[in-house]
């Protein structure tokens, strides 16, 4: 199976100490985000985890102990935008990420590697002809340490539009003249372009707009057939055809504080709950109540061992 770690918040980032505390138990405890005294409690060993998929805007933090992580198929997401600190406050130096970018493909292969450039938002400063220009710049960086960059354009849910509120919608023409632009300057770098929950748009410039999570995405990382399960293929108004993994995070505890998060609801409540954080607990945010009632999650293995002619 796939557990997930970045849905919900950026474990590598703030919380890589929980998570190797967490593999070296074989264990981790997951509250429902939506009904909070259902607790699932998922085996963490390599027998029935088939992979471990990561996405962070630091991983610095799990850099020393890759080891930990042999055992494991893994996925990288780095997200790298040129946004400054006043829209990514407590995100760590561009230049200083893309060297650990480089660093992590390194040691798990470009296969195991993408790129995330999103959300995608135009303001006075941040044109299409700027996004243009600093994506070229990344991509340069990059190139030859991954295979993939995603992109989006911003969605206004209710807390972007509480915690950003000057944002607003990317318009279908400026959506597709930085899509052409990115196609283009995604397959001088050897880089194709995947636009996330943004449907078929810019299918017909070039862009594999079939996921970016998808069953493929893991099976090339493996370099193995995966037998996944029909239901967990996801269709988000018939959008998203990512593989569900199982996310092991919380909600309002990502300390990056960007203004466009969906998963934070205000930086106040945030810094509350990371105090809440022990990295010893089997929760990465609180322990255990007396009215929790735990649920052991059914996990096999989803490689498919059979042999095939091609």
């Amino acid at each position: 199976m796939i557990i997930q770690t970045g849905m919900r918040t950026d474990i590598p980032a703030f919380y890589s100490k929980w998570l190797l505390n967490r593999i070296e138990e074989g264990f981790v405890l997951v509250r429902n985000p939506y009904n909070p005294i259902q607790v699932t409690r998922y085996r963490l060993t390599p027998d029935v985890v088939d992979l471990i998929a990561f996405c962070t805007k630091n991983p610095a933090p799990m850099l020393p102990h890759m080891d930990a992580l042999k055992a494991y198929g893994q996925y990288w997401f780095i997200t790298i935008t040129p946004y400054g600190k006043d829209i990514e406050p407590n995100v760590p130096d561009k230049e200083k990420v893309m060297e650990d970018f480089k660093k992590l493909s390194g040691i798990v292969g470009v296969d195991s590697m993408g790129w995330r450039y999103d959300p995608i938002f135009i303001d006075e400063k941040h044109s299409v002809k700027w996004h243009i220009s600093e994506f070229e710049k990344m991509a340069e960086n990059l190139s030859g340490y991954t295979k993939s960059c995603v992109i989006s354009f911003i969605d206004i849910y209710k807390k972007v539009e509480r915690n950003f509120p000057n944002a607003g919608e990317v318009s279908k023409a400026d959506r597709i003249g930085i899509g052409k632009a990115f196609i283009r300057i995604g397959a001088k770098y050897g880089m194709t372009i995947r636009p996330c929950a943004e449907g078929d748009e810019l299918a017909a410039y070039g862009a594999d707009c079939s996921g970016c999570m998808t069953v493929n995405t893991f099976e090339t990382a493996l370099h193995a057939y995966l037998d996944v399960p029909k239901r967990k293929t996801n269709q988000r108004n018939g959008q998203c055809a990512c593989l569900l993994g199982v996310d092991i995070g919380a909600y309002d505890t990502c300390g990056h504080l960007c203004k466009y998060c969906y998963a934070n609801t205000n930086a106040a409540f945030v810094k509350e709950n990371m105090r809440k954080h022990d990295p010893l607990s089997p929760f990465l945010l609180g322990k255990s109540m007396p009215e929790d009632v735990i649920h052991e999650a059914q996990q096999r293995s989803w490689i498919d061992r059979q042999l095939r002619l091609f």
